[in-house]
């Protein structure tokens, strides 16, 4: 009698979840577990690992642990993905914090569309000798293609029970959750050699599926491969691409910023609050421009992240996104990156964080480490405001011309991001590009229940682990700004106590706005003043010679070494270094931080040569600490950030010195006086 595995012996079960990409083993996952799962690596990998609980019963002890492992194609693959099956099924490694043994159950999914090409990961896991429980997925899709599964039939051939299910519409995932727990030890093993095991699969498929309704299936199988032909062909596919991505892109932007101005609203209404119910004092200057600051600049991009996961997932679903990384392999593969780098280099727009983190699914570490160390030449939105700054000083009043420049930023990051990958294959990285391997899912409907998890899990991990980095860096930078506290300026002084002592002219209006006037120059000329004299401000002036050849005075420099630890800080700080306000929206303080003078008195501080500069500098410079951070622990060592950090800061260097002489920084009229 065939052995099996219950709960009832050996206390909650754990069931390791196996399958090739695109059979909708995630879908699967999400279904079974819902948001009842946690997020970790396999020890020394960087390979994502999710486990869950199941209720496989009525009562919450009848829980099954389930461990969703990567998408392989084959366990017998030279791949970490497959290393890391095989481990997991041997008993040999476990996703972190968890027990290493060997599963009580294996999972394993087939997608009932795929079901001969699927068979062969089924028959290398049945080989192992484990309690096996087999999910046939997409069968709604299945039979609306004609297809007819005998499941009786199956289980027989496979020696282990089938459930037919369907993860997108919830069809027999109940069935399923109760069967997690009731493995059962194959009664048949496949052939050991692969030749044997092919041929196992096709009788198998023979004997356990058969064509109901041909001519449906025919038109059906006619209708993809007609569309095929068009998402898939050199030309007409990459105009189907681009056209795909500027509307994902406009999509993006326009709708994730109704709930950034929300977010905005409700941290600028609660940084008033703090004000109005607290002293004066240091507690209420760091909640306020440290702790409450910190957080509004890390969750106000979390509608773009987010929005940016949940589109890229309905993407996924729908089929598109393979064929979109069939078309791009053919762009990216003469700079020695795969089509799957694709996905991370679209997500690193938003933020490079998320971008670096979906590099896991590059399944060559060459091509993955590639794809790591150019991720943040992407434009990412922290970039925006300088970009909006900087175009709009270069071409007021001309919005062609800023909208060209803003385009040829974005123009010029993913140029130097497949030129330095293009370098590293050919140097560091240096090897033979594998073939890229890529199975073409059927196209379905995608299911928004799967989006929305995947967007939520994503969300709780840029939050737990990038929020709490940012955070930290604002604290950090606002107490260098803060201090050390300085008496203002003798012109400061002048001008307040002269606005209290105004001869009446015998008109109240003007008097008052006279004085007004009086004391808000004054407070400008202290808060600047002050931000010259801070610990950040001497850094500044300490480091001005070495940002002298880019044409950047000490201002400007405590601008650029604020943006190191955050780039989207940079409009912010000039607004308080050069306006003396920490609005740097207002127009007012635009205008004035124009026509700022450098400390002769005469060179404009943003003349037009140093704004060609800065804007080549933060297309191409490393200014972001959270980045770093995720780069060496994704890439597997404080190396690659490190030398990440030296290519891009020398790569930013040398083009912003180029941009400033070309456009006549050096000896003419924008030169540094």
């Amino acid at each position: 009698m065939p052995e099996t595995v219950s709960m009832a012996t050996t206390g909650t079960a754990r069931v390791a979840l196996i399958g090739n990409p695109n059979t909708g083993k995630t879908t699967l996952f999400n279904r079974l577990c819902g948001v009842r799962h946690k997020t970790s690596n396999f020890p020394g990998t960087t390979l994502e690992s999710r486990i869950g609980k199941v209720r496989a019963g009525d009562a919450a002890s009848d829980d099954v642990e389930l461990i969703d492992l990567p998408g392989v194609y084959s366990l017998e693959l030279d791949q970490v993905e497959a290393g890391i099956c095989r481990a997991v099924l041997a008993g040999e490694a476990a996703p972190r914090g968890e027990r290493v043994e060997a599963p009580d159950t294996v999972c394993v999914v087939l997608d009932a569309t795929n079901l001969g090409r699927n068979l062969m990961l089924a028959g290398e896991t049945l080989r192992r000798r484990l309690p096996t429980v087999v999910a046939v997925n997409m069968i709604d899709l299945a039979r609306r293609q004609g297809l007819a599964l005998d499941r009786a039939k199956l289980s027989e051939r496979l020696g282990c029970p089938v459930v037919l299910v369907s993860a997108r519409t919830g069809e027999g995932v109940e069935e399923l959750s109760v069967m997690l727990a009731r493995g059962q030890v194959p009664s048949r093993t496949p052939p050991g050699d692969e030749a044997g095991l092919r041929a196992w699969c096709d009788v198998v498929y023979a004997e356990a599926g058969e064509l109901n309704g041909p001519t449906r299936a025919a038109a059906s199988d006619s209708f993809t491969d007609r569309l095929d032909r068009v998402v898939t062909h050199p030309v007409l596919g990459l105009l189907t691409f681009f056209s795909v991505m500027a509307g994902l892109f406009y999509v993006l932007f326009r709708i994730a910023e109704f709930p950034m101005g929300w977010i905005e609203a409700v941290f600028g209404w609660l940084s008033g609050v703090i004000n109005n119910i607290m002293p004066e004092g240091v507690l209420r200057e760091l909640l306020t421009d440290g702790v409450v600051s910190g957080i509004s600049g890390t969750v106000v991009f979390l509608p773009q992240i987010c929005l940016l996961f949940f589109l890229i997932s309905l993407l996924e679903d729908t089929g598109y996104l393979a064929r979109a990384a069939f078309v791009t392999d053919r762009l990216l593969r003469p700079f020695g990156l795969p089509g799957h780098a694709f996905v991370p280099l679209l997500s690193s727009h938003a933020c490079a964080l998320p971008g670096i983190m979906a590099t896991r699914a590059i399944p060559d570490r060459r091509e993955r480490l590639a794809t790591i160390l150019v991720a943040p030449f992407m434009t990412c939105s922290a970039r925006l405001p300088v970009y909006v700054l900087v175009t709009t000083i270069l071409f007021r009043d001309q919005p062609a011309l800023a909208a060209g420049a803003f385009v040829g930023c974005y123009a010029l990051g993913m140029l130097a991001g497949v030129l330095s990958a293009l370098l590293a294959r050919r140097t560091i990285l240096r090897g033979a590009s594998r073939p890229m391997a890529l199975e073409l899912p059927s196209y379905k409907v995608p299911s928004v229940r799967t989006a929305l998890l995947t967007t939520y899990d994503r969300a709780l991990v840029f939050i737990k682990k990038a929020g709490t980095n940012i955070l930290m860096i604002c604290i950090v930078l606002w107490w260098l700004g803060a201090y050390p506290h300085v008496q203002p300026p003798a012109e400061a002084q002048l001008l307040a106590q002269t606005s209290g002592h105004l001869i009446p002219t015998g008109h109240p209006e003007e008097d008052k706005a006279r004085a007004d006037a009086m004391m808000a120059e004054a407070d400008r000329l202290t808060a600047a003043h002050a931000k010259s004299q801070s610990f950040i401000g001497r850094l500044g002036r300490a480091a001005e010679p070495v940002f002298r050849p880019l044409g950047y005075d000490w201002q400007l420099t405590v601008g650029v070494l604020a943006s190191f630890a955050a780039r989207e800080v940079f409009v912010s700080t000039m607004a308080v270094v050069l306006a003396g306000e920490e609005d740097g929206e207002d127009g007012g303080v635009r205008e004035r931080m124009e026509q700022a003078k450098r400390t002769d008195g005469v060179t404009p501080v943003f003349a037009k040569p140093t704004c060609w500069s800065l804007l080549v500098f933060f297309v191409l410079a490393m200014q972001c600490l959270p980045t770093l951070a995720v780069t060496a622990r994704e890439a597997g060592g404080a190396k690659w950030a490190l030398l990440q950090l030296i290519w891009m800061s020398v790569l930013a260097y040398g083009g912003a010195a180029v941009a400033f002489w070309i456009t006549g920084g050096w000896g003419g009229a924008g030169g540094i006086s």
